[in-house]
C-alpha cells in the first residue's frame, strides 16, 4: 500500500494494524462485493491467528469513516463495496455475480417522500449475466 493511502487513513484516525491493512488491500479495487466472511476466509491465510470479530470490528470502522458502503442486497449476510461513489448494482439469479452499475437515472419521488431527507438511493437488477443467460439458451 503507498504512503499517500496510509497517510489518508492515518488522517481519518484508524488505527493501522497489520490485520487491518491486510482488510484494506483486500477491499481495495475489490469488485465482488464481499461479505465480513468471505474476507474473514481470505485474510486467515496470512493472520491464521486472527479473529472474525476483528473483521467484523474493522469492517464497523471503515463504513463509520465512509470507506466501504454497505450494500443490502443480499438477505442472508450482510455485503460491503469499497466503491463509495453514487451506484447500482445487477444480481444474477443463477450464479449470485454482482456487477456495478454506473448509469446515473432520474428519480423522481413520491409525494409522501418529498419532506424526507434522502441520503442515498441504490437500484438493483436481477437477471441473468452473460454467462448464465448463454447456458439457460
Amino acid at each position: 500500500m503507498d504512503k499517500e493511502k496510509l497517510n489518508y487513513y492515518k488522517s481519518l484516525g484508524i488505527k493501522l494494524t497489520p490485520q487491518r491493512l491486510a482488510i484494506l488491500e483486500f477491499l481495495e479495487g475489490n469488485k465482488e462485493h464481499p461479505s465480513a466472511e468471505d474476507i474473514y476466509k481470505a485474510i486467515k491465510i496470512r493472520f491464521p491467528s486472527m479473529s472474525f470479530a476483528t473483521v467484523y470490528n474493522t469492517l464497523e470502522v471503515l463504513l463509520s469513516k465512509g470507506i466501504v458502503k454497505e450494500i443490502l442486497i443480499d438477505g442472508s449476510k450482510r455485503r460491503f463495496d469499497p466503491d463509495v461513489s453514487p451506484h447500482h448494482h445487477f444480481i444474477c439469479k443463477k450464479c449470485g455475480k454482482i456487477i456495478d452499475v454506473k448509469c446515473k437515472y432520474d428519480i423522481y419521488l413520491p409525494e409522501e417522500l418529498k419532506d424526507c431527507e434522502i441520503e442515498d438511493y441504490q437500484l438493483v437488477f436481477y437477471g441473468y449475466c452473460k454467462d448464465c443467460k448463454k447456458s439457460r439458451t
